[in-house]
């Protein structure tokens, strides 16, 4: 059996049973533990699967964005520890975006005292917190309003952020995997794109839980990204995939 029909073999079997063990996909194609890693490893770089503990599963697919609220409740100190690390990047006199998100907040939050930073957001919590606390300078993006996830979304967003000269952009995502990050809102498309193209260095904030979800569209390849700050919950697979592709890992 070729790699490519062994491959195909091990996605219908996920498919039959949603989790499959390295074990059983061992007796079932009758190759050794190593070949069936390789396999797995090349199907989670397509973003067709995910690693877990002793086996393999189908990726979880996003429906929808959560809310602004539903987020906020959810890996809290994870957050906190994520924008702390980020935070410590931020030089003075520079000009960061902060996309919306509750973990760019709590970037958001660490930063707010700076006199000399130019901050860029299209998240109105982010800019309502750093009109109240801060002290750094602030510009929205304007654009389509996303109630539920209290942002600007849209080519009105991404027009303005063409338009702008980024040192560091911090972004968010709902879900990612080592293909790429995703996302089930097409609205969010151009913002995202854009300030990849607008920024010198662009961080990815996540906390683990969003790894190895996939929603409909692909905003950009994880190659995209300078840097990726995550939590230790990170499989392991997943780390070093993500350092041979060179991309700078930190995790907190």
């Amino acid at each position: 059996m070729i790699p490519a029909e062994r491959q195909q073999t091990l996605l219908n079997l996920i498919h039959q049973q949603g989790i499959v063990s390295i074990n059983t996909l061992v007796e079932k194609l009758g190759v050794s533990h190593m070949t069936v890693r390789r396999d797995i490893q090349k199907l989670e770089e397509e973003g067709k699967v995910i690693s877990v503990s002793g086996g393999v599963q189908l990726l979880e697919r996003l429906a929808s964005e959560p809310t602004h609220d539903d987020k906020s409740l959810l890996a809290t100190k994870e957050k906190i520890a994520i924008g702390k690390e980020a935070a410590k990047l931020v030089k003075p006199n520079s000009t960061i975006y902060l996309d919306a998100g509750t973990t760019t907040l709590e970037i958001a939050k660490q930063i707010a005292h700076e006199k000399d930073l130019l901050v860029i957001t299209n998240d109105f919590v982010i800019a309502q917190y750093l009109m109240v606390n801060g002290q750094c300078n602030i510009i929205h993006s304007g654009g389509l309003v996303n109630k539920s996830n209290r942002s600007s979304i849209g080519e009105l967003a991404a027009q303005f952020l063409r338009q702008v000269a980024v040192d560091i952009a911090f972004i968010s995502t709902s879900s990612w995997n080592l293909k790429g990050l995703t996302t089930p809102d097409e609205q969010k498309i151009p913002v995202k794109k854009a300030i990849i193209q607008s920024s010198q260095k662009n961080i990815l904030v996540t906390d683990s839980s969003k790894y190895g979800k996939v929603a409909t569209f692909l905003l950009y390849p994880l190659n995209t990204l300078d840097m990726i700050i995550c939590d230790q919950g990170l499989p392991e697979n997943a780390k070093e995939a993500i350092t041979d592709m060179n991309i700078e890992l930190l995790l907190v």
